[in-house]
């Protein structure tokens, strides 16, 4: 839930960071493919960076800035990090906005960043600040494939009603086969020919 209050800078300041996940799940409308394609859609709305001289925060304000300002700290980390090809290790875990975003981050996603910047000269250090970010974040490389997976309890109704096919045809060709034995036959069986049927 996005919660808004007024500061020095802005009446109308996010308090937290918003986050809108839709999951969808797309499959065939007919039983024949077992295929179920999984996407995920996230609209990040992030709190902008705040310098507590500029907002005048206190209390409750100054603590929620500080909250802000630290996990979009450690989302920098991870635009850092995940833009560094040597390094082994991306801070992924460090906060709840980074864990959520890992995808969109270097991951299976595709990723548009709208940056939102304040036209007037008392606010450049913000601005500018936001264009570093945008900058970085414009050098993050995703790798987007198709998430495709098997619908299990689907898979196993197909592969039972393959066996359930199968032995049915099979009892048909023993059938079909044992009356034509039994056609043009007078004498009895040889133990060969009773070992075939």
């Amino acid at each position: 839930m996005r919660t808004v209050g007024g500061n020095a800078i802005n009446i109308n300041s996010s308090r937290s960071h918003a986050i809108f996940s839709i999951h969808l799940e797309s499959r065939s409308t007919i039983e024949t493919s077992e295929k179920v394609i999984h996407s995920q859609l996230n609209l990040v709305d992030l709190a902008g960076n705040e310098r507590t001289k500029k907002s005048g925060a206190e209390g409750l304000a100054l603590k929620e800035a500080n909250y802000i300002n630290q996990s979009l700290s450690y989302l920098e980390q991870v635009v850092v990090g995940t833009c560094d090809k040597k390094r082994d290790h991306v801070p992924y875990r460090s906060c709840k906005l980074t864990n959520i975003l890992k995808n969109s981050i270097g991951g299976n996603c595709k990723t548009i960043l709208i940056a939102n910047i304040f036209p007037e000269t008392k606010y450049i250090e913000e601005t500018l600040s936001t264009l570093r970010f945008a900058t970085r974040m414009k050098n993050v490389a995703n790798e987007c494939s198709v998430n495709e997976a098997l619908d299990q309890p689907l898979l196993i109704k197909k592969m039972e009603r393959e066996i359930r096919d199968l032995k049915q045809e099979l009892s048909m060709h023993d059938v079909l086969a044992s009356k034509g034995a039994h056609k043009n036959k007078t004498e009895p069986y040889t133990a060969q020919e009773a070992y075939k049927i």
